[in-house]
């Protein structure tokens, strides 16, 4: 679905709910942190040609926010990485990579939802989980937290490929978050357990199909209205898992299905 094709009524609704506007624009973490609990969720450095609302076209204020070739040099991009790693390391959102290694945060409210969907128990580890995830699950669960060079000498991975490969594989899977960016004396990650910081979020039990309804209700909530895949490429559900999170909206009234994939919320909802 082109930026073209979707009405005024609904692109306006995106823009107030997603910051679209100069004057709703991020400047500093605490307001991402409610922009975060207000969506329920949010990606991170995404621009206008991907869907779903982003901290980076926040941070812009714009609907057009198109991300440069030179970040560096960019100061909207360098204010968004800045915000980004503060929220980070005031562990306050959950923030991590889900499928694609796309990196998005997440509203406590909602990450018992989320790990109901992509998370694994530790029965499931052992079968789920590759060798290399699992033994830097192994060092993490004894040492706590641990810098990037640190933990992969610890885990015996020598090769970068495959230790970034499980960092990204225990991300997608709930178990393992960053902690915090450090710049100096060099650029590095530090790891630590996602249990360690939402302990009682990933504790409770949620019905999947629950959960599916939950995360789709807070992006319609959102986006106003959600076009056939959209749902699935921002939180990188399948589309049939999508799909059943939509339908239950209908059933319960929230939506209404316009098409085949294409859920509107319902009138006297919209902003």
């Amino acid at each position: 679905m082109l930026q073209s094709e979707i009405s005024d009524e609904i692109q306006a609704h995106r823009d107030r709910m997603w910051c679209r506007e100069p004057e709703l624009r991020i400047e500093e973490p605490q307001a991402a942190e409610r922009l975060f609990n207000k969506l329920g969720f949010c990606s991170t450095m995404t621009d206008s040609r991907r869907p779903g609302p982003s901290l980076y076209i926040a941070v812009c204020g714009r609907r057009d926010a198109h991300m440069p070739r030179n970040v560096q040099k960019d100061p909207e991009s360098r204010l968004t990485w800045t915000i980004k790693d503060e929220v980070v390391r005031r562990g306050r959102v959950y923030y991590g990579k889900l499928r694609g290694s796309r990196s998005i945060f997440i509203a406590r409210k909602l990450v018992p939802h989320f790990n109901a969907v992509f998370g694994l128990s530790r029965r499931q580890e052992t079968t789920s989980l590759s060798p290399a995830a699992q033994d830097i699950l192994k060092v993490l669960r004894s040492e706590w937290e641990m810098a990037t060079g640190d933990l992969r000498a610890a885990s015996g991975i020598n090769e970068r490929s495959t230790f970034t490969k499980a960092i990204d594989e225990l991300q997608r899977s709930f178990k393992v978050i960053p902690a915090e960016i450090v710049y100096e004396p060099k650029f590095t990650y530090i790891w630590t357990l996602a249990e360690g910081r939402f302990q009682d979020e990933l504790a409770i039990e949620v019905d999947k199909e629950e959960a599916l309804k939950e995360i789709a209700r807070a992006f319609l909530r959102g986006a106003g209205m959600t076009f056939r895949g959209e749902l699935a490429r921002v939180t990188g559900l399948s589309n049939p898992d999508a799909g059943l999170g939509n339908w239950g909206l209908v059933d319960e009234d929230f939506a209404t299905r316009v098409g085949p994939g294409i859920y509107r919320l319902n009138e006297g909802l919209l902003k």
